[in-house]
């Protein structure tokens, strides 16, 4: 299906400003109970992302299996003394997307359900005499601007929301660090030379490539994507893919597109102005620290923000806004804790980052890593084995662990 040209008249009950998966995923949601809705979306823009989704995510969507283009079944992660550990997968797989092909496929399903999708970019946030909000936005290959105009608005506009900073101060607080990514070609499988695996997901803990995240080989099927993250400002991260490129033997491969985009470390303290704007996705700073894991969270906060905004239609009070980070944070708020501080601890240093990669060897850290990948809650264990798996942290950190 394809955009709208021109919007319907009159106010929509609701308008999605950015057409992600967070906010192709509130706007499928919205329509599909019925109401109106606008998703205003800046066609062509896409995120860099290694594509991951797990399979909660495909099954709690209804991902078609199209749609993947390879379902990894080991995940090896690799130190700065280039010490490999292989963590396979069982009972599971990593879905690998392609956002090319991803994110336009859940915008149709949003049309399909009834959204009007309407190619343009959006510009400002206010209210017209009545109160009613209005976002003027420049269609595609326009000149003029237009207006929108809705009883509610979800901010799904990613990290540094410019909605979110004209109508929920708080979200411009949020801490970011800034992504890059190659897609290429796939090497040949007679290719001996790269040092890839195409089921398999491959994680740098290295400074040379990543002074305070991490980088990233991971498979798309017929092609790849290389990238790396990293917080300081002048570190090169297009010198660092290619480092990392050289590194793995993948640097002969044809480059097909490469993006560059600001990733929010924690979520936002609020997510909506208590009126008729709510914060969802990255707006919203659902990006999960240490793993810059989010399409998952990203659709969820879709929904979730669908499911606060239709409350607020139904009932009138505004104050249901409130619920979609409520919820989230009742839902995901202790595995973001937790991952922020694995960040801040074990990426600081190399030193550091050689321990933690000795502690992937752990067959229990194994399961226990997957199986909350997988099913997106924190596994529950005895305490007998919290405490051994502390204890062997611990010795890793301080040096005494031999392997």
């Amino acid at each position: 299906m394809e955009p709208y040209d021109v919007p319907h008249d009159g106010p929509y009950d609701v308008i999605v400003v950015g057409g992600g998966p967070c906010g192709a995923t509130a706007a499928h949601v919205l329509a599909t109970q019925g109401f109106s809705v606008a998703l205003l979306d800046r066609e062509g823009r896409i995120k860099p992302c290694g594509g991951a989704i797990p399979p909660r995510l495909i099954h709690d969507f209804d991902i078609p299996d199209h749609l993947i283009k390879a379902k990894v079944t080991t995940g090896r992660v690799i130190s700065p003394t280039d010490k490999e550990v292989d963590m396979p997968i069982t009972g599971g797989f990593v879905g690998m997307v392609d956002r090319e092909e991803f994110d336009p496929w859940l915008r149709q399903r949003a049309a399909a359900a009834g959204a009007d999708w309407i190619k343009g970019t959006f510009d400002t946030f206010s209210r017209d005499e009545a109160g009613v909000a209005t976002i003027t936005y420049r269609p595609k290959g326009g000149d003029k601007m237009e207006t929108l105009k809705g009883r509610f608005v979800i901010g799904a506009d990613g990290a540094r929301s410019r909605i979110g900073k004209q109508t929920v101060k708080a979200s411009e607080k949020i801490k970011s660090v800034f992504a890059y990514h190659e897609i290429v070609r796939a090497p040949d499988p007679d290719d001996a030379k790269p040092r890839y695996g195409a089921r398999r997901c491959d994680v740098y803990y290295d400074g040379r490539f990543s002074p305070d995240f991490y980088s990233w080989v991971f498979p798309h099927g017929e092609t790849m994507s290389i990238g790396t993250g990293s917080a300081h400002k002048g570190f090169s991260l297009r010198n660092s893919v290619s480092r990392l490129r050289e590194a793995t033997g993948l640097d002969h491969l044809e480059m097909v597109r490469h993006e560059g985009a600001p990733l929010p470390l924690k979520p936002a303290k609020k997510w909506d102005n208590g009126r008729d704007v709510v914060l969802a996705g990255d707006a919203a700073g659902v990006v999960a620290p240490a793993s810059g894991e989010g399409i998952y969270y990203a659709m969820l906060c879709g929904q979730l923000a669908a499911e606060a905004v239709e409350l607020a239609l139904v009932t009138g009070r505004a104050s249901a806004l409130a619920q979609a980070r409520k919820r989230f944070m009742k839902e995901h708020g202790k595995v973001f804790f937790i991952l922020g501080l694995l960040q801040r601890f074990w990426y600081t240093t190399d030193k550091r980052r050689e321990q933690f990669v000795k502690i992937c060897r752990d067959p229990e850290v194994q399961r226990q890593t997957w199986e909350a990948y997988m099913n997106k809650k924190l596994v529950k264990s005895s305490s007998k084995e919290k405490f051994r798996i502390m204890m062997k942290d611990i010795s890793h950190l301080l040096g005494f662990a031999k392997t």
